[in-house]
């Protein structure tokens, strides 16, 4: 019974892992595309200041640019962490179900050791 209680302790902690991960990463898309909107307006508004939107031109702000570059590298992040989001999210669905079949298993031996002693107690003493 030790064993299973450990089990289940076991499975509850990883559930709770797997969902911390999977918030973890939904924060950071968050936080993310918060930085790239922020930085969206600061090529917009470096793009209007000079009068220049076209990149190659070259007279194009080298602060449009770099923001731009940076803008860019966020937007692929934001696509990798959704990709790592969606893999969280199956390894939580997973987890969560082992938790439930463990759940399960423990509750169904419980029932049957309980049941068991009412008729282990009724059973006749032969000696």
């Amino acid at each position: 019974m030790r064993s299973r209680e450990t089990l289940l302790r076991l499975h509850r902690f990883r559930t709770a892992e797997k969902r911390r991960q999977a918030a973890d990463i939904a924060f950071m898309i968050q936080d993310f595309t918060r930085k790239f909107e922020e930085l969206d307006a600061q090529v917009a508004f470096e793009e209007s200041r000079t009068g220049v939107s076209d990149p190659s031109h070259f007279s194009y702000s080298l602060t449009a640019k770099s923001a731009r570059a940076r803008r860019d590298n966020l937007m692929r992040s934001i696509a990798e962490l959704r990709d790592q989001q969606a893999e969280a999210e199956t390894a939580l669905a997973v987890e969560e179900q082992e938790l439930r079949r463990a759940e399960m298993i423990a509750e169904k031996e419980s029932q049957g050791a309980t049941a068991m002693a009412p008729a282990a107690a009724a059973a006749p003493d032969i000696r």
